[in-house]
């Protein structure tokens, strides 16, 4: 039984489409969904609603999935896009509670799965507050995430107050993405933004006018930005595009080899190989939503040859 309640079995009864999308247990016996088409593949899991794989036809894989990652209950994965909800990083308020807060360890519903024009897959989810987690954020809400999967791959995180008072939050779509080699890629569309550098105990910098290359460690939230980034690989032969919107942050991220080294769910050797930028509400950008409202926030991610 997965941890809905609901067979494997029963999924693919209610959701599964012949030709397009499947139902099957993926690593650690977590329920996955299978994506394919002729124009892309991915799988999501429905731990997290998480998306581990995304595939466009004639193109190289472009999410990284760390293989030291946990697939287990309760435990977050290690790559592709966890969802971070409703705050980023530590709870300053609650230093026990989870890192990146609780959706991305949650289990998720699926409440729909479509196919769309020009061979697109729609999957729709969602998580609903209960006891569990109002022990930690004492807010009703609904938290729907639908994910398409075409010649892009497109994320949505919507967000119902369902209380009768205002509610703040902080949000990311953490995404890692596969590189050649993070000392050889360089992303573009930052130039010139507010950062704050964790790596060099929060500071307040600018970035220069230039593109944002890699020669250490990295952890960066640039503020009051939508703009698109680019990720130039050149290795590859390739680069990513990560529109967005709904979103005045954006995090990057690499955490070199000293770093990797002590996280128990990513291999040692791993970091070259990937980098994050993560389409977010942090800080002062975070979302503040009146009773009743809802607030979206999407990335859009593409893949063209350089």
């Amino acid at each position: 039984m997965t941890s809905e309640g609901q067979s494997i079995d029963t999924l693919n009864e209610r959701f599964g489409i012949v030709d397009a999308v499947a139902f099957d247990a993926g690593r650690g016996g977590l329920p996955r969904i299978v994506v394919a088409t002729p124009v892309a593949e991915a799988h999501v899991y429905l731990h997290g609603a998480h998306v581990t794989h995304y595939q466009s036809a004639g193109h190289e894989s472009v999410l990284f999935l760390s293989q030291q990652s946990s697939f287990n209950s309760g435990r977050p994965i290690r790559g592709g896009t966890p969802i971070c909800f409703p705050w980023f990083g530590v709870n300053e308020n609650m230093p026990d509670a989870p890192l990146h807060g609780f959706a991305r360890t949650r289990p998720w519903q699926v409440t729909s799965a479509r196919c769309t024009d020009g061979g697109k897959v729609e999957l729709k989810f969602m998580l609903i507050g209960d006891e569990g987690t109002r022990a930690w954020w004492p807010h009703g809400f609904q938290l729907g995430f639908t994910v398409t999967v075409g010649d892009e791959l497109t994320m949505s995180l919507e967000l119902h107050n369902d209380t009768q008072t205002e509610l703040s939050c902080e949000q990311a779509l953490h995404t890692y993405f596969m590189v050649s080699d993070v000392r050889k890629v360089s992303v573009h569309g930052l130039e010139n933004t507010t950062f704050f550098d964790k790596v060099d105990g929060g500071i307040r910098k600018r970035q220069p006018n230039g593109p944002v290359t890699f020669a250490g460690e990295t952890d960066r939230v640039y503020q009051d930005t939508e703009a698109q980034c680019v990720l130039e690989d050149p290795p590859m032969g390739r680069r990513i595009i990560n529109s967005k919107s709904g979103s005045r942050s954006t995090v990057v991220w690499n955490p070199w080899w000293k770093k990797s080294v002590a996280m128990g769910d990513f291999g040692d050797d791993e970091w070259p190989g990937m980098v994050c930028i993560e389409t977010a509400n942090i800080g002062h950008c975070a979302v503040a939503l009146k009773p009743g409202h809802t607030h979206s926030t999407t990335a859009r991610i593409s893949v063209e040859k350089m």
